[in-house]
């Protein structure tokens, strides 16, 4: 039997050095009935001149309308594909990536889509890249094989079925969003097949930022996605909106709003534990950013450090201050030795916990008597933790139980501007379905 043509569509916008990486990988495929089409998005780098040299077809969008329309290009020159395979210029395929969803559709006629994941070993080595590609991973690999939504990260579909949807809504998403999501709900309200194969991998080369993971997830994720579900009516219970993660969003909020109560009441009394605990939390990241010499790192953690120092000597928690400068040493001393002496750094490792520990004992021990507030929140905390266990330990079997520990902050956060995403997205909603109406009843008036 003639193996399905596959091609594989690639948007590039100024990614030269991870398209290069990318293409590479596909060079490498043992599977040979496949073309390549990759769509410049109005790069002003060398992404197109590095896609000639792997002699792969290049078209462009003719300036930068945004990865919706450049897939869309990409998908009618392929005339001759069966089978479109959507991948980002920052991932690499392994080997047998394109076997194997060549076999998952020869061997099902009734599959419509397929969607992949990205592994457990991101490239970036950096702790906020590590972080957010390894979330990533973890919801794919613990989502319903029975796929509700399309991915174009890593997901193909046939020809046929993607022109029959008038593929991507270019027109609505002219920026990286949630193209791919808003097509995959229209597959789904279709009941079109969408299976997600968990071995279908992919590696991710994206280095985020902390402020740059923020504005996608809120502008191009979070925001768009509460309209499209609130357009059409369904949330399912799978990926980032499953049951747990919305109980997860509200208890945050909830602890935010508790700990801001505490905060009013007993000022700086209450704030001088809290921080300490934070800094310990968010330790991790900021000192591998200090190693980098991420000058704005290190003035964070200077001035936190002698802020929480000040505020300990004049609420007479001399207790919190020796933790705290010994730990923080400790962590540097862990990050500068972590490479050449295993040893050394699992001492480290146990003397930060111990610090750690110290440190919420005496958050609790310096607090006055009425300690109702804290326990709540405590008990709050604690909830929000059990709900995402598994998340956090899949981090510690990959990345060791200080990782964990450290990526709590941040996946607290995450749950913080996805409730603040929903509130804007709701109000976005209602807003346009209100000018909409109003516009409709004056059209009807004339």
């Amino acid at each position: 039997m003639q193996p399905l043509r596959i091609a594989v569509v690639i948007p590039v916008y100024n990614a030269a050095p991870q398209l290069r990486a990318c293409l590479e990988s596909l060079r490498r495929s043992s599977y040979r009935e496949f073309e390549c089409i990759v769509v410049d998005d109005g790069s002003t780098d060398e992404s197109a001149a590095v896609a000639r040299e792997f002699g792969v077809r290049v078209l462009s969008t003719d300036g930068r309308k945004g990865p919706a329309c450049a897939r869309n290009i990409g998908a009618r020159a392929a005339a001759d594909a069966e089978i479109l395979f959507f991948v980002d210029s920052d991932v690499c395929v392994f080997p047998g990536t394109l076997p194997r969803l060549g076999a998952a559709f020869e061997h099902d006629p009734e599959l419509d889509a397929l969607i992949g994941s990205y592994d457990d070993s991101p490239d970036s080595p950096d702790f906020i890249s590590q972080y957010k590609n390894l979330m990533h991973c973890y919801v794919h690999q613990h989502a319903k094989e029975e796929a509700s939504t399309f991915w174009s990260g890593c997901g193909a579909i046939r020809r046929s079925v993607f022109l029959e949807f008038a593929g991507f809504d270019e027109h609505a998403y002219q920026r990286p969003a949630i193209e791919d999501i808003e097509l995959g709900y229209r597959l789904h309200s279709a009941g079109r097949k969408m299976v997600l194969d968990r071995q279908l991998q992919v590696k991710h080369l994206k280095k985020w930022t902390f402020w740059g993971l923020i504005k996608t997830d809120i502008q191009d994720r979070g925001i768009p996605w509460t309209e499209l579900i609130l357009r059409q009516g369904r949330m399912p219970d799978d990926l980032n909106v499953q049951l747990s993660q919305r109980v997860s969003v509200a208890l945050v909020f909830l602890l935010v709003g508790l700990s801001l109560a505490m905060a009013v009441w007993w000022r700086g009394y209450f704030l001088t534990p809290l921080f300490a605990v934070v800094l310990f939390l968010l330790s991790r990241y900021w000192v591998e950013a200090a190693v980098g010499r991420n000058r704005g790192a290190i003035v964070a953690i200077s001035c936190s450090m002698a802020a929480i120092v000040t505020m300990a000597w004049m609420y007479h928690m001399l207790g919190l201050i020796p933790p705290l400068l010994l730990a923080m040493v400790v962590l540097f001393f862990r990050h500068r030795y972590a490479r050449p002496n295993a040893k050394r750094i699992r001492m480290a490792l146990a003397l930060v916990v111990c610090y750690a520990t110290i440190a919420i004992v005496s958050t609790i021990w310096y607090l006055p008597h009425h300690r109702g507030f804290m326990l709540a929140i405590l008990g709050v905390f604690a909830l929000v933790v059990a709900l995402n266990s598994n998340f956090y330990i899949f981090l510690a079997g990959k990345k060791g139980g200080f990782f964990a520990i450290a990526a709590i902050p941040f996946h607290l956060l995450y749950h913080f501007y996805n409730g603040i995403s929903f509130c804007i997205g709701l109000v976005r909603y209602v807003f346009k379905t209100h000018s909409q109406s109003a516009r409709e009843i004056r059209t009807d008036q004339l």
